[in-house]
């Protein structure tokens, strides 16, 4: 029985992945910092068939002590702030955990588990303002936000260790991947509830900043199978995974309230104060010809069918707690 190692693994994509692996029959490992006997929401149809272990990201000697206890055969580096904005609020703590982080992570194993496979979640945002679109592997970075500029230095340092050191190290770079699963700062999140949470009459309208942003949005399912698929190839490479089209916010609103029977146009309100500056990104479209040719790789939720699962998702939660209120 194969066994991996995920950091993240109570967040979206990490929970997510911890269920793909189970099914792939792996022994699945999780590093949690902090209380590890806590509740997990996203972990809870699991909690009893997967294994968490307290490490730090910055303490490369108790991520030594993980790896010593497991023996992972994959390791995935998942765990970083995963909310853009909030990079501009705590700058500092973003470059610890997604750049130094990943040094930490890549030393460790190279020092305990050299045999291993190691993925890191790379970032469209390493792109910031593209020179060409859509971008690719060979597209140059160019990162903006503190997010960003983080994810690059992580992602130019797993080809630095592949290369030095002859690890078998990918990176994975994911465009904006969404499920039921996000918190509800995320705007698609938002989004789904605000349409369910008005179709269900307990609320009378939806902020919103800028309709015009735009995305390359896909659904977070499909992505990280993408990721293990790196991980079976004979050969390490990093790999863009995105739909390849760009929607913007209106278009996800228009798709969100047509589900639920309702006319956007009565309930949104822009929030000034919800707008994003100059530095936010909003024309970035990834080219997945590379993952699709070579893993095998395509998503099975086209943007539409990602609303649409967002959306029953959040009209269930609301109507569980009108009937258990």
């Amino acid at each position: 029985m194969p066994r991996a190692l995920i950091t993240g693994i109570a967040g979206q994509d990490g929970s997510l992945l911890a269920e793909l692996l189970l099914e792939q029959e792996y022994e699945v490992f999780g590093v949690a910092h902090g209380d590890i006997g806590g509740r997990f929401a996203n972990l809870e149809p699991i909690r009893d068939r997967i294994t968490l272990i307290r490490a730090n990201l910055l303490d490369q000697s108790s991520l030594m002590g993980a790896f010593e206890q497991c023996e992972p055969d994959e390791i995935y580096n998942l765990a970083a702030p995963s909310f853009v904005p909030m990079s501009w609020e705590q700058p500092v703590l973003t470059a610890e955990f997604a750049a130094v982080g990943a040094t930490s992570m890549l030393e460790a194993m190279r020092v305990t588990c050299p045999q291993a496979r190691f993925y890191q979640a790379s970032s469209s945002e390493i792109f910031g303002e593209p020179v060409e679109t859509p971008q690719n592997e060979r597209t140059p970075l160019s990162p903006l936000t503190p997010y960003g500029v983080a994810k690059a230095y992580a992602h130019y340092i797993v080809g630095s260790y592949r290369k030095r050191y002859g690890l078998y190290a990918c990176s994975g770079i994911l465009y904006n991947h969404e499920s039921p699963r996000r918190p509800l700062n995320f705007v698609t999140r938002k989004i789904a509830h605000g349409a369910a949470s008005l179709a269900l009459g307990l609320s009378t309208e939806l902020l919103l900043g800028d309709l015009d942003a735009r995305r390359d949005w896909g659904y977070a399912g499909d992505y990280v199978r993408a990721t293990w698929l790196m991980l079976q190839q004979d050969e390490p490479d990093d790999y863009v995974i995105a739909s390849g089209k760009s929607h913007s916010v209106r278009d996800l609103v228009a798709c969100a309230f047509e589900l639920v029977g309702l006319d956007w146009k009565r309930y949104v309100r822009v929030d000034q104060a919800l707008v994003r500056g100059s530095a936010e990104l909003h024309h970035l479209v990834g080219d997945a010809s590379k993952a699709r040719a070579r893993l095998g790789w395509s998503p099975s939720l086209d943007f539409e069918g990602l609303v649409r699962v967002l959306v029953e998702a959040d009209l269930e939660r609301l109507r569980a707690q009108q009937s258990a209120a």
